[in-house]
């Protein structure tokens, strides 16, 4: 078995080396290519004759360096061969997007996902917040207007009213009867205080005039008038209070009730 590294090499003995001649190779004008390895970055469709290509199948590749740059960033392009027809399909990488176009042999799938994820321009973003800005200064002028057109009727409702009342008091002057302009709610309160003294007149004061003494007979608790005045608790209750008393009740006889006699002390 042969070495795999060789370190020394055999020459014949007819060997000449001045007879060896230098050939250059010719420059190449186009990008450097080199045979890569790769999958299929997306689903894809050949337009020569209509085979799938599923995401993720492996091929060998050809890949060139292109010439135009994004940011600084080099694009690849990659050279594949249709599984069915042998036709050159072609796409490249998009560092803007992160993904892969597709340049020629070949038709990508549709992806929902990627139609709902595709970014706006520079341009878009712009137009778009400068609208957003727009409306924003449409609805507080809106808004504004609405609270002062409201404002505006608010205080048209009270100068009517203030008219109103002015031109009935000046008809009501020419007649001699001016009436007295008072609030409504100052004549109810007036109202209900005026009726809470008279309740309070009538439950501690006659027709006489003579205080009311309250005479209040309870059987079944045992509640019975006082002539004299009576202190409870630090307070005089004054005359003809009640006064409580307990009474014991009497306890229900529950033999007699069953027909059970008790015998008699004494008696054997």
């Amino acid at each position: 078995m042969s070495e795999r590294k060789v370190l020394t090499k055999y020459y014949p003995p007819d060997f000449d080396p001045s007879k060896l001649e230098r050939s250059r190779g010719g420059k190449s004008t186009g990008p450097k290519s080199t045979t890569v390895r790769l999958m299929a970055p997306f689903s894809m469709r050949c337009t020569a004759c209509g085979e799938y290509i599923y995401k993720g199948r492996k091929f060998n590749a050809r890949k060139e360096t292109a010439a135009e740059k994004y940011l600084t960033i080099p694009i690849f392009r990659f050279y594949i061969r249709c599984t069915r027809c042998s036709g050159e399909i072609v796409f490249r990488t998009d560092p803007k997007n992160m993904d892969y176009i597709a340049e020629r042999g070949a038709k990508r799938n549709f992806e929902p996902w990627r139609e709902e994820r595709t970014e706006e321009t520079d341009q878009e973003r712009l137009d778009r917040l400068e609208q957003e800005e727009l409306e924003k200064d449409a609805m507080g002028m809106l808004e504004a207007k609405t609270v002062d057109a409201k404002t505006e009727m608010a205080i048209a409702d009270a100068l009517d009213e203030i008219r109103s009342r002015n031109a009935r008091n000046e008809m009501q002057a020419e007649k001699g009867d001016v009436p007295i302009v008072r609030d409504v709610r100052d004549e109810e309160r007036e109202r209900q205080e005026r009726e809470d003294e008279e309740a309070a007149k009538r439950a501690f004061e006659s027709a006489t005039g003579e205080k009311i003494r309250r005479l209040v007979v309870d059987e079944e608790v045992g509640a019975a008038p006082l002539a004299a005045p009576v202190t409870m608790g630090g307070v005089e209750l004054g005359e003809g209070a009640p006064l409580f008393k307990r009474m014991v009740k009497k306890k229900k006889d529950f033999g007699a009730a069953l027909g059970i006699k008790k015998k008699k002390p004494g008696l054997v």
